[in-house]
């Protein structure tokens, strides 16, 4: 478990870096990262929103270190720290269904170019993590 704990904290760690160079004004990849509909953006996230979301990513990947590598036998955070691991859990599990339209398993559009990229990476991403984060949880909880 050590090296998927560890390659998801990397992984975690590489997509928070890849929002916080969106945010400077990276183009790499951005047309992959945002849901379309009739070729037109359907979000324009702006730099406070993409570098919270990078913070957001590096933070997941704290609770990940925290959950397996940080002994939290006695720490004040363990349940904190449990319980976040569970809420992400759900989240990249959410994440990972969809909203049915644009996103996820079940989304309706797919002939994106995001489309093409969700169906293969990030919502086969989320759900690892939403495994990945449920049994870290259950492993400390």
């Amino acid at each position: 478990m050590s090296v998927i704990t560890s390659l998801s904290i990397v992984a975690l760690s590489l997509i928070g870096l890849l929002h916080f160079y969106w945010a400077l004004g990276g183009k790499f990849a951005v047309k992959q990262a945002i849901p379309t509909k009739n070729g037109i953006p359907l979000i324009k996230p702006g730099k406070i929103a993409t570098v919270s979301v990078g913070m957001a990513l590096f933070g997941f990947a704290l609770i990940a270190y925290m959950l397996y590598f940080y002994d939290l036998s006695f720490s004040p955070y363990h349940d904190y720290v449990v319980t976040s691991g569970w809420v992400l859990s759900g989240v990249f599990t959410l994440r990972a269904i969809g909203e049915c339209n644009t996103v996820g398993l079940f989304k309706k559009i797919k002939s994106s170019e995001f489309a093409y990229y969700d169906t293969r990476l990030y919502t086969p991403f989320a759900l690892t993590m939403g495994i990945v984060f449920a049994v870290l949880a259950y492993r400390v909880g």
